[in-house]
């Protein structure tokens, strides 16, 4: 009996699915790892993105800030201090004048 090379039908189809299938678990493979590649790189860009602004208020703003609160804290006490001078003065002014006998009451 001699063989015949015509393939079978149902051979030549089980091969082209067979040939699909690795075409397509390979092209599933590729969307996987490229979806697992764009999730790392979207979460660095938003890292990015939050924590660059952050750093830069810490780094550069924060001290201006801070020396600024400093200074004001300073004229805030000086302003008391100056205050509490006035107070004092307009006491002491007070005082002399009532020890002046041409200001006194009731004469």
């Amino acid at each position: 009996m001699v063989k015949s090379y015509v393939m079978d039908p149902n051979v030549q189809k089980f091969e082209e699915i067979y040939r699909l299938v690795k075409e397509n678990n390979r092209m599933l493979h590729k969307m996987r790892r490229n979806a697992f590649l764009g999730g790392i790189i979207r979460l660095l860009i938003w890292a990015a993105a939050l924590g660059i602004p952050i750093w830069l208020f810490f780094a550069y703003l924060f001290p201006v800030l801070e020396s600024t609160m400093k200074t004001f804290e300073q004229i805030q006490g000086v302003g008391v201090s100056a205050q509490g001078q006035f107070e004092g003065l307009s006491d002491t002014l007070r005082d002399f004048k009532s020890g002046l006998p041409f200001t006194q009451e009731g004469q």
